[in-house]
């Protein structure tokens, strides 16, 4: 029987990031997927700030980010009645190499459809020598038995199966999750939105058949409201149109070509790529895992599209398994560590599928706009009238929503409270960088050229801030009998000293601050107990033995 530490079910970008961070952790695991991994369609476009952040950490985000997407193509979100119809409204948005950097983080929202994305993870995660790939292989079956995780596998060539057993196993094999269902996991929400489809097609000549321009996205609308939106997938030949269907709307019926034509609504030769549907949803798990079995994206969170949540959202539960499973694996790691995970993420899965949903909302929900295709003063009146009511509530999703992707804040058994209110910003768009515990750390340049954040990802990280910052060997000495990694930095500097607002601060491998204070608490091993996940009971009980 094969045995490997960490086995994931599941090799979309979920699965892929999460077995790319155990491999650049130098932690075995085993991936398998039922598809042959080849990724034709753009499900995804919007990779979040913090995901490029995470990409940045595995040495990934030059390529995620100058893949090949023109960096003088404009970003506008463009309300039309079709490509050769009526321009109802538009939020003007700049090109890549037009964005003022952030003065929050090192990195940059990124342009990387899926067809790109999975690949670029894909290649990174088979090239760590810990980890291990192999597609056309499904999960049959698995069981829990305290000590272990024993599954069935079928090669989906050959029907030929196997036995492996992990120490952990980890679902992220999406909505219909084996691993969930196994578990007997519910999820809970609005499981029928809508119905929507995906063609992907290829149209060189498109850009010369219409007046609008170039432009990110393009809503189209007639007078059910926003039935489409059509979107340039590489700046060049190939384009994604999604079709936002009525609850009654047969996919299988549907005439892909006409759809296409009545969206650019010219004879510019077309071919289409691929067409696919999916439903809509708002949903969460009842439960992220128990015991040796967890789950991660889509598994456990689903969400409309609006906004690019869905994805970023799970890369960022890869990011908070990726450490806590390296420490269980390598014995550091106490009984808490994994049940933080449920703690600290599915609160986050909450919040971005109801942030999604607003964004939905905003221009999604089919709306009946009458006359607005029409040449008449009712139509013009009803083209100003949408046209300035939808650019003004869309903004909000599309204007760089920096509280939505980095303000997210974890209040768990391992985060070490200090009785200061965290600042809570009034809209997705304002964050506010602090080193209140649970929160991510906060970015700052240092004088090497390197960002605060570059310190962050392989250990734990203790670090003194400015030149009256106390001595931290007794804390040094603890996590070295504990056999915990910690690197211990000293910073100095103005603005690093009043943007982290303590002289010490403890931060995580995922780069969230675990603890905070001015000098250390009287019980090193205390504090480190509870942050490495053994909790006070367990650190009370060993230091009574």
């Amino acid at each position: 029987m094969k045995q490997t530490p960490v086995l994931i079910v599941g090799g979309g970008p979920v699965g892929l990031a999460l077995a790319l961070d155990l491999g650049w952790r130098g932690v075995e695991c085993l991936l398998v997927e039922q598809g042959d991994g080849e990724v034709v369609d753009a499900k995804m476009f919007a990779t979040g700030i913090r995901t490029v952040e995470f990409c940045r950490r595995w040495g990934l985000a030059e390529q995620v980010k100058n893949w090949g997407f023109p960096h003088d193509f404009p970003f506008d979100n463009v309300f039309v009645t079709g490509l050769n119809g009526y321009e109802v409204g538009r939020i003007p948005m700049p090109p890549l190499k037009d964005i003022a950097p952030f003065p929050t983080s090192p990195e940059q929202f990124a342009h990387c459809p899926q067809f790109v994305f999975d690949p670029i993870l894909a290649a990174a995660a088979r090239a760590q020598p810990s980890v291990t790939m192999r597609y056309r292989t499904e999960l049959v079956s698995f069981r829990d038995d305290g000590d272990g995780v024993t599954a069935e596998l079928r090669d989906t060539t050959t029907g030929e199966r196997e036995q492996v057993r992990a120490q952990y196993l980890i679902g992220c094999d999406g909505f219909g999750s084996i691993v969930r269902k196994t578990l007997g996991i519910g999820i809970q929400g609005n499981d029928f939105i809508n119905r929507s489809v995906n063609v992907m097609f290829d149209a060189p000549a498109l850009w010369d058949q219409h007046d609008k321009g170039k432009a990110g996205r393009y809503v189209l609308i007639d007078e059910t409201g926003a039935w489409a939106s059509l979107t340039p997938a590489d700046g060049a030949d190939r384009w994604r149109l999604m079709i936002h269907g009525e609850k009654d709307m047969d996919p299988e019926a549907l005439d892909a070509t006409a759809e296409v034509r009545r969206a650019i609504g010219s004879d510019a030769p077309f071919t289409i790529v691929k067409v696919g549907h999916w439903v809509r949803r708002r949903m969460v798990a009842d439960s992220y895992g128990r015991g040796r079995v967890w789950l991660a994206g889509d598994a456990v969170h689903v969400m409309p599209p609006n906004g690019g949540l869905g994805m970023n959202t799970g890369i960022g539960d890869a990011a908070d398994l990726g450490w806590k499973l390296e420490a269980v694996v390598r014995g550091w790691g106490g009984p808490q560590l994994l049940e933080s995970y449920e703690t600290e993420r599915r609160p986050v899965g909450i919040r971005q599928c109801d942030e999604a949903m607003l964004n939905f909302e905003r221009y999604g929900s089919r709306k009946a706009t009458p006359h607005v295709t029409q040449a008449t003063p009712d139509g013009e009146r009803v083209r100003a009238e949408i046209g300035k009511r939808l650019a003004s509530s869309n903004s909000l999703a599309w204007e760089n929503p920096l509280n939505t992707h980095l303000g997210y804040r974890y209040d768990s058994p391992i985060i070490v409270p200090d009785g200061v209110p965290p600042p809570e910003p009034e809209d997705s768009r304002l964050y506010t960088q602090t080193s209140h515990p649970g929160g991510r750390a906060p970015h700052v340049w240092l004088p090497d050229g390197r960002s605060t954040l570059d310190l962050f990802g392989r250990n734990f990280v203790l670090l003194r801030l400015g030149r009256d910052a106390p001595e931290v060997g007794p804390l040094g000495a603890a996590a070295q009998r504990l056999g915990m990694p910690l690197d211990v930095v000293a910073l100095d500097g103005p603005v690093i000293t009043t943007l982290y607002e303590r002289k010490l601060v403890l931060v995580r491998p995922d780069g969230h601050v675990a603890w905070r204070g001015d000098r250390l608490p009287a019980d090193p091993v205390d504090l480190l107990d509870r942050v490495r996940g053994v909790g006070h009971a367990a650190a009370q009980a060993g230091q009574a033995a």
